[in-house]
């Protein structure tokens, strides 16, 4: 593909791609915290060399490149997906459809963060490049779908600028619904605690009080205090979790000593402790204006101490950094009740059969309008105080 001077090609590994290029399209200016931590090269070859994904992981690397001449100013973590598993952008529906009308749905391609639900930029662009090297992405992932005759390829958790943008270029533009934590502002928890009905804010402190009263203590932990023993006692919580929840955790044991030796000013770990012995932890991201919760695992139960550890303990950390934005993760109605309040998410979809690609926009355009209603619902559920403006309102 050639157009303005610009070529696309694929990586099947990062190895073959500088960090510091990859980078500048990935975390334009290079300033830290990455705006978003899960596109960095860092993160994305974690993941590599963890074998998380790659060969029998259903994750196939291949990362889109743009270049023009010799320089890298555009770029796409793409994969080459055998089933729908850890996208959290559910497309079962668009499968069991195209397979029932004697179509083969998989092996797709897939733009993402592997297994994170968390919003960010999707096309990377070096500075001044933006336009451009957005349309080569999209045009190369469309042609690549065409030319190996694939069913479908998507982009999910991509900004709305980016899906609005996507939208005329003939790319499904689909809504879904997350909970994020907005900070307006505050100084301290108890500021957020006053924006509240009087009947929430007790309940936030007799959860707060409750999940504290655990026989322990709490460290919220990230960069160097962070040590390889806090990630094997996570490992024990991870795979409890994924055990529980989706039957094979994600990620392999290898990728948290990556994190340890890469990663870990990107972390955030909220590990509770008694006796000298960790029960429990809630492992974030840190981005520049969002902290990303992620994984969360415990071997003791104690009453609200997941509330504590995955949602009060992140806000408080974003409170004291002057983060705006706290996004806790895929669904979870329960989190409305915690200051969290229903949010857009976007993703873009293509479809080279034009009967199905008709088909989906139309499921798309019903789904969206049960979406919109669904959160003008839940937000007349939220804890603010009804005379406040804004959020509180």
């Amino acid at each position: 593909m050639d157009g303005c001077a610009l070529t696309v090609t694929l990586a099947d590994t990062l190895a073959e791609v500088d960090p510091s290029d990859w980078d500048a399209c990935a975390n334009p200016g290079g300033a830290q915290p990455a705006l978003d931590p899960f596109t960095t090269y860092r993160f994305l070859r974690a993941l590599e060399v963890s074998r998380s994904v790659g060969t029998g992981t259903g994750w196939e690397p291949r990362y889109l490149l743009v270049h023009q001449g010799e320089v890298l100013v555009a770029c796409a973590p793409m994969y080459v997906k055998s089933h729908s598993q850890g996208e959290y952008i559910f497309d079962h529906a668009f499968a069991q459809a195209y397979a029932r009308a004697g179509g083969r749905y998989y092996p797709k391609l897939q733009v993402a963060a592997p297994f994170t639900p968390a919003t960010g930029r999707r096309f990377l662009c070096r500075a001044g490049f933006e336009d451009a090297g957005m349309a080569a992405i999209l045009q190369g992932m469309a042609q690549i779908a065409r030319d190996n005759r694939l069913s479908s390829a998507h982009v999910t958790f991509c900004t709305k600028d980016e899906a609005t943008r996507a939208a005329p270029q003939g790319w499904l533009h689909r809504i879904t619904e997350q909970f994020h934590w907005e900070n307006p502002g505050y100084q301290t928890f108890d500021d957020f605690l006053a924006a509240l009905s009087s009947r929430k804010r007790k309940t936030i402190r007799k959860e707060r009080a409750t999940a504290q009263g655990f026989g322990g203590t709490i460290h919220a932990l990230t960069g160097d205090d962070l040590r390889p023993t806090h990630w094997d006692a996570f490992w024990q919580f991870y795979q409890d979790t994924g055990a529980r929840k989706w039957g094979t955790p994600y990620l392999t044991r290898r990728f948290f000593d990556e994190l340890q030796a890469h990663l870990r000013e990107d972390a955030l770990l909220v590990l509770a402790e008694r006796d000298g012995r960790p029960v429990a932890g809630a492992l974030n991201f840190i981005g520049r204006d969002t902290l990303f919760g992620r994984y969360w695992g415990c071997i003791d139960d104690h009453p609200c101490l997941h509330f504590e550890l995955c949602y009060y303990q992140a806000m408080d950390f974003a409170i004291a950094q002057g983060m705006p934005r706290v996004e806790a993760g895929a669904q979870g109605t329960h989190k409305l009740a915690r200051g969290y309040l229903p949010s857009e998410v976007h993703s873009l979809h293509y479809f080279p059969e034009n009967g199905f690609h008709s088909a989906v926009a139309r499921y798309i355009d019903q789904e969206r309008r049960a979406i919109a209603h669904e959160m003008d619902v839940l937000s007349d559920y939220a804890p603010f105080r009804k005379s406040d403006g804004g959020q509180n309102g």
